[in-house]
């Protein structure tokens, strides 16, 4: 799944390279650098600052009154809306207090609780209950626009966080690209995802509720719009499908959520991966488990990769505004409908070091895969948080 992931944005890079320059590069991948990359988290460091690239301790498996819910609380404000549906107060929220409230609710009653005061949880589902419902990348293109002229560098405008987006929209930047990040100045980054996702892009804070008028000026602009907002929760800025088509024409937007356009709840890798019945697949000592990578963050950030790549050389060759649509759960879909060898085994022991680069006092994993021989590298190290301004 991984090699798939990476292969189908490493193909797209080189069809549309083979469009602008009539040479299509050769690609190559290495297994081992694949291993290392789809767990990047785990060794990206900053020279000075400890790497803890684990859950925080409300963001666990729990054992409840009919089975086992999932909880996601690494954020400051779902740790305060988990502990608010549980009728905690803030300073009260250690794990022992937190399961022995949770352990007389049903996991149906965690998961409407926690989400209704805008937390994350979900009930630990068996697959059987798991209907996809989505394309793995889905595509509409919306207006007449007239195809654009390549620019020296593709210009991508990053409105994501956690995994799966910054890995898209770094790949994208180790493929070239001037990605540009902007993040809300009221909703701070944790520090282990701007080290792990921000390597090779600009940093600039925008609040977009105060300040909508800019966010369409870096559209009018940009090449690439890659946002991981809920379905329709950009429709108050005029960039929901027909806003973006009629505002900015030819535009390439690539919308990631957690659970496709029909769910518009909130959600990361290790929920959709209980959901989904991963968890029970990988079960252990009938304790729900977890894939030895956050391969869905991961395969679905090089999809992201793919699929802004593919718009663009779709639009050069016909126009339009291309809208492409990927989730966390169509890959979990996808990954589950994949063969499944018997005897399959977790990784052993596994040295990153070969794949392992410093930029700048930045430790990192070099971006995978190569072109024409050439291997990918990223263009810069990491930006100070929200140090640059937002604009081209």
């Amino acid at each position: 799944a991984a090699a798939a992931t990476v292969a189908a944005a490493l193909t797209a890079a080189a069809r549309l390279a083979g469009q602008d320059t009539g040479h299509r590069p050769a690609v190559a991948l290495d297994r081992d650098h694949l291993a290392a990359a789809f767990r990047s988290e785990a060794y990206a460091k900053l020279d000075g600052m400890p790497n803890d690239a684990g859950f925080a301790p409300l963001s666990r498996f729990w054992p409840v009154a009919d089975g086992w819910v999932r909880t996601h609380a690494n954020y400051a404000w779902h740790r305060r809306a988990l502990l608010a549906a549980l009728g905690m107060a803030d300073t009260a929220g250690d794990p022992d207090s937190v399961g022995t409230r949770l352990a007389d609710l049903t996991a149906a009653e965690v998961e409407d609780r926690v989400t209704a005061a805008g937390g994350l949880a979900v009930a630990v589902r068996p697959e059987s209950q798991w209907q996809p419902r989505h394309p793995l990348i889905g595509h509409a293109v919306s207006g007449t626009a007239p195809p654009r002229p390549a620019r020296e560098r593709i210009r991508v405008l990053d409105l994501t966080r956690v995994i799966a987006g910054p890995v898209g929209t770094r790949f994208l930047a180790a493929l070239g690209a001037d990605v540009l990040r902007l993040d809300p100045p009221h909703l701070p980054e944790l520090p282990l995802h701007v080290v792990d996702g921000f390597v090779g892009k600009r940093s600039a804070l925008l609040d977009a509720r105060r300040g909508p008028d800019r966010l369409h000026a870096l559209l009018d602009r940009a090449d690439v719009l890659v946002h991981g907002y809920r379905p329709g929760a950009l429709a108050t800025f005029g960039l929901d499908d027909e806003g973006l088509a009629e505002r900015h024409p030819g535009l390439v937007s690539v919308q990631l959520s957690a659970w496709g356009e029909l769910v518009e709840r909130r959600g990361f890798d290790s929920l959709v991966q209980a959901a989904s019945g991963i968890a029970l697949i990988e079960a252990r000592e009938d304790r729900p488990g977890v894939l030895p990578c956050q391969l869905l963050d991961h395969g679905t950030g090089y999809l992201i990769a793919a699929a802004a790549l593919d718009g663009l050389l779709r639009q050069r060759s016909a126009g339009g505004t291309h809208l492409r649509t990927l989730s966390l759960a169509a890959t979990a879909s996808w990954l589950m409908a994949l063969p499944r060898p018997e005897g399959a085994r977790a990784p052993g022991a596994f040295d990153p070091t070969p794949w392992l680069t410093r930029i700048d006092g930045l430790t990192a994993v070099r971006p995978p895969g190569s072109l024409d021989g050439r291997p990918l590298s990223w263009p810069s190290g990491l930006p100070a948080y929200g140090a640059d301004q937002p604009r081209w």
